[in-house]
């Protein structure tokens, strides 16, 4: 017994130092663990933070710009992307198994051929990925697409959440307000890239361990940043006025360039800026025209040039109204062509003032050469800001150029040839003389505001310069007004009914290839103008170069298009009393001013407007845009045009329409015209009440046939353009 018992505790010691050892490794390996909290290699930190720790981004909205009123002109919106889930993962459902079934129905809604999208999908799998996107067409995609993809139920397709920079009002001071680029390799243009450190925004994100169904508190939380808020001084009314003009110029006359320039004479302050070719920045890599011509174009300017050069000669005391001179043909020197007059017969001998409504080019270079003098001429184009940056809060700005260097030189500059200048120096001159000789620097950023309402930028009237004298600047204003309204007058063409209108044509000859081209049609037309007369208020600039012109027509044709809606627009909308006693001379039934019924019910639109021509465009329950605008004069049979704010947007029966009311529904729809005959509307395609989109052609037929209706063109005979510029030296 006594044996067992010894064989027994023996291996109980042995047991026991055994399972000490085992005891002592686990112990030891347990602290070694604990202290290096590593195993096999493994970091158990780094492994369990991964298991369990949670990450979410907090997202950050882009600063919005919007116009001088609060209207959103540029702003994030929700966005989505296509995804396309090829394979099963770990057993999960929900991935493309007929791929030509999905490709036939989803093709079209990401604007994708059929075929493309097969072979995409086909090569994806065949490769044995998992999950793959479809290419740029399907990334940004609005709500209205997302939520048909989905209707589709198509398996394997997801879509992912994201933002998008829209642009609400499509063609709308494209040049300004640019493009937010999708691409990290390209920058944003407009104010898009120029601001960009003030826009942009940075995500936030929240960290959090995850066991079971306990959270813990985050210990680390990085609030988003949003970025700030633009306010610019352009007025959408005035804006929206000039994009119609222009865009219905670009139908009419499909001219190679056109600007225009909207500015509150007293501040400076851009109303309304807009180019053509211009670009909807919705829509990416579709850019035909990256240059701002209002800040970068610099031209020859034409005759608009010889209101600073009479101002200039007032200033110095060389000019008198009834001073006379001998028009036609001016000799320069030995070694050039003389200067002519659009009539190289001239008038005979005739008065200054007679000289600038007709727009002499004699009249220009002798007071350059025989009275100014060269030199105190070139100071006082410098003085009014000419071969200088404006300043202008937009890139891209160009300086101009002053060429001095010959006696021809000057006495050319004199009426707006061989030297340069943009729009913008034209604009920013022009205040001047509108603004008792006080020079206003040109600006469009109202201010910047953070995302917790500090102001860190703000927009301010800034007097740049006094090249002449209130007294001067009012006896210029007296001679313009008489470009206007003077039989012989130039400017006849912009004598709007109810406002007093002044302002210099200019008909700029077009260098190329080391000449001048001729020819109808084949020139920078333009007018700088301003009202109202006694003090004035608003500058507008417009240019149109090489106009499709017929032989009826004039380059004043399509800038007084675009001059004299923006002009009206302009004084409707800041409240500026038009001379009353032109407008008691139309007659009562001559038209009416048109009322602002955007944002109303259509129901009450509509019986506001009851006997009127009235068009009702879609079905929803708001006006979202009105022709003619608010305070333009309409004629009583006149289409008015009313826009709901509905998805939905039929078209309407436009038998009897001339063509100009047809420009006019497509440009609002955005829609491609396409047209045959003269006329009235006899045949449309597609038919009334058929559902169109923007980007959808319509096709009219128009027959020269007067409709029972009446007749809504304008029996007056076409003005012809009077001024014409001298070829330059050879």
């Amino acid at each position: 017994m006594e044996i067992k018992r010894a064989v027994t505790n023996k291996r109980a010691v042995v047991l026991l130092f055994l399972f000490l050892a085992v005891f002592v490794v686990l112990v030891g390996r347990i602290a070694y663990i604990q202290i290096t909290k590593e195993v096999k290699g493994n970091d158990l930190v780094a492994m369990a933070e991964e298991r369990y720790s949670r990450s979410e981004i907090l997202p950050s909205e882009r600063g919005s710009i919007s116009d001088r009123h609060g209207s959103v002109l540029a702003e994030d919106i929700p966005a989505y992307h296509v995804l396309a889930v090829l394979s099963e993962n770990q057993g999960k459902g929900n991935y493309i198994e007929d791929i030509e079934r999905t490709a036939e129905q989803l093709a079209p809604m990401i604007q994708l051929e059929v075929e493309e999208l097969t072979s995409m999908l086909t090569d994806g799998k065949n490769e044995g990925r998992y999950q793959i996107e479809l290419g740029p067409t399907s990334r940004y995609l609005s709500f209205e697409t997302k939520e048909s993809i989905q209707d589709l139920k198509l398996p394997g397709i997801q879509l992912e959440e994201a933002t998008r920079r829209y642009y609400p009002n499509q063609t709308f001071a494209s040049h300004v307000i640019g493009q937010k680029s999708i691409n990290e390799d390209v920058g944003s243009i407009g104010l898009e890239g120029r601001l960009d450190e003030f826009l942009a925004s940075t995500d936030g994100s929240i960290e959090y361990s995850r066991l079971g169904r306990l959270n813990s508190p985050a210990e680390n939380i990085t609030l988003p940043s949003d970025g700030a808020s633009v306010q610019l001084t352009l007025d959408t009314r005035i804006q929206a006025s000039m994009e119609q003009a222009m865009s219905q110029v670009e139908l009419e006359f499909s001219p190679e360039k056109m600007t225009a320039i909207a500015a509150d004479a007293k501040t400076g302050e851009i109303l309304a800026m807009s180019n053509r070719p211009s670009f909807n920045p919705n829509q990416h890599g579709q850019i035909e025209n990256y240059l701002n011509y209002a800040v970068a174009d610099a031209v020859e300017p034409g005759s608009t040039l010889k209101m600073f050069t009479v101002a200039a000669a007032i200033e110095e005391g060389y000019f008198q109204d009834d001073k006379h001179f001998q028009s036609g043909e001016y000799e320069i020197d030995l070694h050039s062509n003389p200067v002519r007059d659009v009539n190289p017969e001239g008038w005979g001998e005739i008065s200054y003032e007679e000289g600038v409504h007709r727009s002499s080019n004699v009249l220009m270079s002798k007071l350059v050469l025989e009275d100014l003098g060269i030199e105190p001429f070139y100071q006082y184009l410098e003085d009014f800001g000419f071969s200088k940056l404006t300043g202008i809060d937009l890139s891209q700005e160009s300086t101009g150029r002053l060429e001095k260097g010959r006696r021809s030189d000057a006495a050319r500059t004199a009426f707006g040839q061989t030297s340069t200048m943009t729009p913008v120096q034209l604009v920013q001159a022009a205040t001047a003389i509108a603004n008792g000789g006080k020079m206003m620097k040109p600006y469009i950023v109202q201010e910047i505001v953070d995302d917790e309402g500090e102001i860190l930028q703000e927009g301010a009237s800034e007097v740049v310069g006094e090249p002449i004298s209130a007294e001067t600047a009012a006896h210029v204003r007296d001679l313009l007004r008489g470009v206007v309204t003077e039989e012989y007058g130039t400017g006849r063409k912009y004598d709007i009914q109810g406002v007093d209108v002044l302002g210099k044509t200019g008909t700029a000859q077009i260098a190329e290839k080391g000449g001048y081209l001729n020819g109808h049609g084949q020139y920078l037309y333009s007018f700088l103008g301003m009202a109202p007369y006694e003090d004035p208020e608003i500058v507008v600039y417009v240019s149109v170069t090489k106009p499709n012109l017929t032989t009826e027509q004039s380059g004043n044709d399509p800038v007084s298009m675009i001059f004299n809606a923006v002009m009206q627009s302009s004084m409707a909308y800041l409240d500026l009393e038009p001379n009353e006693e032109e407008l008691l001379e139309e007659a009562e039934d001559s038209g009416f001013d048109m009322a602002d019924v955007v944002g109303e019910r259509t129901t009450y639109a509509t019986e506001l407007l009851e006997d009127k021509e009235v068009i009702v465009v879609g079905e929803g329950d708001r006006i979202a845009y009105q022709e003619p605008a608010e305070g333009v004069r309409v004629l009583n049979d006149e289409p008015i045009l009313l826009i709901t704010d509905g998805e939905s947007r039929a078209l309407p029966d436009m038998r009897g329409w001339s063509r100009r009311d047809v420009l006019k529904m497509t440009n609002i729809l955005d829609l491609e015209l396409d047209y045959s005959g003269n006329g009235y509307v006899v045949q449309q395609s597609p038919v009334a009440g058929t559902p169109i989109s923007e980007g959808e052609t319509l096709q009219v037929h128009l027959e020269s046939t007067v409709p029972e209706d009446g007749d809504e063109t304008d029996s007056t005979e076409e003005e012809q353009e009077q001024e014409t510029e001298t070829e330059g030296d050879s």
